[in-house]
C-alpha cells in the first residue's frame, strides 16, 4: 500500500496542507497579544507550533504527490505574515532596529509581488528556505521567555537570536536577488 492510501487521498492530503499554511497564516495576531498581554511562554509555544507547521504542510504536500499552486503561492506568504508579528514587536520593544525589520518586509513584499507573476507560484529557493529557518531560530531565541532559565541563561539565548537575525537579512537579499536576476534575463530578451 503507497504512503498517500494510508494516509488519505492526494485532494485530503492537499486540503490538510493547505489548512496547515492558513492557520500558520493567522497565528501571528495570537502571537503579538500573547506578548502584549506578558504571556511569552505562550507565545514562544505558539511561534514553535506554526513553525513546525510549515514542515508538517510541506511533507503532506510531498507525500500527495505536489501541493497545490495556491499552496505554493500562500505557504511562503504565510511564514512571512507569521513571522512579521514578532519582528515587529520586537522592534516596538526595541530588540531589533526599526530599518532592519522595515528592509525586510521591503523585501518580503517585492518577492511576493513577483512571485505572484509567476505561473508556478515560484517555490522558495535554498537560499529563501535557509533565510526563513534562521528567521525562525532567531525569533524563537529572540523571544526566549525569561522564566526559563537563570537570567544569564536566558540573556544568552536572546543574544544568540539576536547575532542570528543579521545573517537572516543577509540571506534575504542574496536570496531575492537570486530570485529576480534569472527574470530580469528573460525579461530583457
Amino acid at each position: 500500500m503507497s504512503a498517500p492510501s494510508r494516509l488519505g487521498s492526494p485532494s485530503t492530503l492537499r486540503r490538510s496542507a493547505n489548512a496547515l499554511t492558513v492557520g500558520r497564516s493567522v497565528a501571528g495576531l495570537p502571537l503579538v497579544l500573547l506578548l502584549q498581554l506578558g504571556q511569552p511562554a505562550l507565545a514562544w509555544v505558539l511561534l514553535l507550533l506554526a513553525g513546525l507547521s510549515d514542515a508538517a504542510d510541506g511533507w503532506l504536500a510531498r507525500r500527495a504527490g505536489g501541493g497545490s499552486s495556491w499552496g505554493a503561492r500562500l505557504d511562503p506568504l504565510a511564514d512571512k505574515l507569521l513571522l512579521a508579528a514578532p519582528m515587529i514587536w520586537l522592534a516596538s520593544n526595541e530588540a531589533l532596529p526599526v530599518w532592519s525589520i522595515w528592509l525586510l518586509l521591503a523585501r518580503e513584499l517585492l518577492i511576493s509581488g513577483w512571485r505572484a507573476q509567476a505561473s508556478s507560484g515560484a517555490p522558495a529557493s535554498w537560499g529563501g528556505k535557509a533565510k526563513t529557518i534562521l528567521q525562525f531560530l532567531s525569533m524563537l531565541l529572540l523571544l526566549w521567555p525569561p522564566s526559563w532559565g537563570s537570567h544569564n541563561f536566558c540573556l544568552n539565548m536572546q543574544h544568540l537570536g539576536w547575532w542570528l537575525f543579521w545573517p537572516s537579512l543577509i540571506l534575504a537579499f542574496s536570496s531575492a536577488v537570486a530570485y529576480i536576476k534569472p527574470r530580469s534575463r528573460i525579461d530583457r530578451h
